[in-house]
């Protein structure tokens, strides 16, 4: 989509290539069954380790209702006054209650932040709220680290 700067995109089941379909089963198969090793999880699901950890932080299923869950995030920022205030902004900006920051002790000049958020009824895109904060000064990557 030429000129369109969305990161994030919602498909159809049906229009996911089924590698990546299978990085979320495996995903799943390791968090409910914690003994699990990637290995095994990888070769129930009949793909290579190499293809889960090459897109298992980028594929994760999107729920409708995600109004009132929590999802928390790690940031990776420059170590530079006035940064934390302009992420927390654009949180306020989208009507996003913050529940957890912690900001671990700057190593090289960038610190790592993870942080909390409860999606209430009003809170905008959290889409465009996660692309918001990575297009800021300082800010060198977001991951969504889960959901409930």
């Amino acid at each position: 989509m030429p000129g369109d700067k969305s990161k994030y995109f919602v498909l159809k089941q049906k229009a996911v290539p089924e590698v990546l379909l299978n990085v979320v089963e495996a995903k799943r198969l390791l968090e409910s069954e914690r003994a699990m090793t990637v290995q095994e999880a990888t070769e129930r699901v009949g793909i290579s380790r190499s293809s889960f950890y090459k897109y298992k932080d980028d594929i994760f299923p999107f729920y409708d209702n995600t109004k009132g869950k929590t999802i928390t995030f790690v940031v990776q920022m420059d170590d530079e006054q006035g940064l934390l205030s302009d992420l927390l902004h654009v949180v306020a900006m989208y009507k996003a209650n913050i529940l957890t920051i912690h900001q671990s002790i700057p190593v090289n000049g960038v610190a790592t932040l993870t942080l909390s958020v409860e999606v209430k009824a009003n809170t905008g895109n959290i889409s465009g709220m996660v692309e918001e904060i990575e297009e800021q000064k300082g800010i060198h990557y977001v991951k969504i680290l889960a959901r409930e």
